[in-house]
């Protein structure tokens, strides 16, 4: 079975940024998140798989189809949620809905109308009157409704409550039971993508840092924390990135075999979170608190 989406050697130039030859893959039945600081590339990338954008150079297949020659038969089968309202504000969630079914061929009013009962929506309400949660709850009915294959989310559940933000992962893990449909979901919480992420793909400054497993990357890096006097220059070298402090420094290493065992002995050695690994690969070197 082919890769849902398989990105190879993407480039695109502005004046002051360049996505850098990126590639990676997303098979069917997986979760992907997509992560990095902002200006690191994740909208560009996004909306060079949506042809928003014209690549410079590489390739972007998504079903095994180039995304720019299939791209009316791609968007018929991806739900794509945005990370605001692009709704008209004066129209009803009814007619809305009107307007936005019939741009798919697969339309399913049963899901819809299933989603907007869990989700406690009125169609009679307003996109004006509907809080930001509201509305992305109404981007997901509409996601859901017309038997799509991929998912595309971009920064959903930023601003979320953390109950909603819950109740989203719990529907998106469903979603992807049946192993056919896979999810990409670019954001900033990478709390959520611990929860339900299978790979996480990392870039920085328009360049590909890694696309892996999100269990092999939390395995693979460590915290370290010790007392500053056990910082050498040698030690230092080890670290992809350190913060020091009046009390001590704290650092992160890609591999913690590169941490002799006397030094080991005296320091402790902690699990990241992928909060962690991006922040000190985003800040590399030494740094004061």
């Amino acid at each position: 079975m082919e890769s849902i989406l398989e990105i190879k050697n993407l480039t695109k130039k502005y004046d002051d940024f360049k996505l850098n030859n990126i590639s990676f893959k997303l098979d069917r039945g997986y979760i992907m998140g997509f992560i990095g600081p902002n200006g690191a590339g994740k909208s560009t990338t996004i909306k060079l798989i949506m042809n928003l954008l014209k690549r410079d150079s590489g390739e972007i297949k998504v079903f095994g189809l180039d995304n720019i020659k299939h791209e009316k038969e791609i968007k018929q089968r991806i739900g794509f949620i945005y990370d605001r309202n692009y709704f008209y504000d004066e129209i009803t969630l009814k007619n809305m809905k009107k307007i936005i079914s019939n741009f798919y061929t697969n339309w399913n009013d049963n899901q819809f109308y299933k989603y907007m009962e869990i989700f406690n929506l009125k169609e009679n309400k307003k996109i004006k009157e509907l809080s930001k949660g509201m509305q992305m709850k109404f981007s997901l009915a509409l996601a859901l409704s017309h038997d799509a294959e991929l998912i595309m989310m971009d920064e959903p559940t930023s601003g979320i409550d953390p109950i909603f933000r819950n109740e989203i992962l719990d529907i998106l893990m469903e979603f992807i039971q049946d192993e056919k449909k896979s999810i990409f979901f670019s954001t900033h919480i990478t709390t959520d993508l611990e929860k339900i992420a299978d790979y996480i793909t990392f870039i920085n400054d328009g360049s590909l840092v890694f696309s892996k497993p999100k269990d092999e990357i939390l395995d693979s890096y460590r915290i370290v924390k010790g007392g500053r006097d056990l910082l050498t220059e040698e030690l230092k070298k080890k670290f992809i990135g350190i913060k020091n402090s009046d009390y001590g420094f704290e650092g992160l290493v890609s591999r913690i075999d590169d941490i002799e065992d006397e030094y080991r002995e005296k320091v402790l050695i902690e699990r990241p979170t992928l909060d962690d690994i991006m922040l000190y690969t985003v800040r590399r070197g030494e740094k004061n608190a």
